[in-house]
């Protein structure tokens, strides 16, 4: 993914694209702090995964702040923060749709053997590990306690 990123940048900075180019830097500035948290840890750099988990942090921050923006009558700056968002979900890997969603939550019930709701950090553990980066694990924790309690 780092390579990705080293591309994309480098296209952004050929094409003159600031406000792309501007998103990527944010990106790989995140990915350091997250590689230097990884090293105080005793860790190496930060996995495709951790990077996955990171960029979509991004987007929800991203997403917060343009509402927030929106609502104080600044759509500037709302649609500065929403240009960083689709630059970032550029890099995530294709997002499952609801009838997706609901499918692997379904089969995670199933392979976990899932009985109820103290089952459903075994639940949501196996989507994270199988789902990274495709699922906005937000709405599926609510999908998941759904389909326990019934």
């Amino acid at each position: 993914m780092r390579e990705q990123f080293m591309t994309a940048l480098k296209d952004a900075m050929k094409a003159g694209d600031k406000a792309r180019l501007g998103a990527i830097r944010l990106i790989q500035a995140a990915i350091k702090d997250k590689d230097i948290e990884a090293r105080g840890a005793g860790k190496g750099e930060a996995t495709n995964d951790e990077i996955l988990a990171l960029l979509q942090k991004m987007i929800k921050q991203r997403q917060e702040s343009a509402s927030i923006y929106r609502q104080n009558n600044r759509p500037e700056l709302a649609e500065t923060e929403e240009g960083e968002i689709a630059v970032i979900s550029s890099f995530l890997p294709k997002q499952l749709d609801e009838a997706e969603t609901k499918a692997a939550i379904a089969a995670a019930i199933a392979e976990t053997g899932a009985a109820g709701m103290k089952d459903m950090g075994k639940v949501v553990a196996l989507l994270k590990e199988k789902f990274a980066g495709q699922m906005d694990f937000g709405k599926a924790s609510g999908l998941v306690k759904s389909a326990l309690s019934a």
